[in-house]
């Protein structure tokens, strides 16, 4: 039996440009937070032609269940109020592709 495949978190999001400031030290924060607990350094990118549209990038997660408790437990539903306007985050959850047998 192989092991779990890692997965790849992508979360997007628009931001509201008055809480921009406050928003990027909250996603730093979340950042540290992750790394410190579980060991994965995420990195936070933002659209080339849209600098308040943000990704934060998680990858080769292998204990998406921790992962996503450990997210829930540091956002605490107190991020909702930097989003745009209609704005949500979206997770995106991603793994390489199966080998093709032979």
């Amino acid at each position: 039996m192989s092991a779990p495949r890692p997965i790849h978190y992508y979360i997007y999001y628009r931001i509201a440009a008055p809480h921009a400031a406050a928003a990027r030290a909250a996603v730093e924060a979340v950042l540290r937070g992750i790394e410190d607990r579980i060991g994965i350094a995420g990195r936070l990118l933002q659209g080339a032609h849209e600098p308040l549209l943000w990704m934060e990038v998680y990858e080769n997660v292998v204990d998406p269940e921790r992962f996503e408790a450990t997210l829930g437990d540091l956002l605490a539903g107190r991020f909702t109020a930097f989003l745009a306007s209609g704005s949500e985050r979206r997770i995106e959850r991603f793994v390489a592709p199966s080998r093709q047998p032979r």
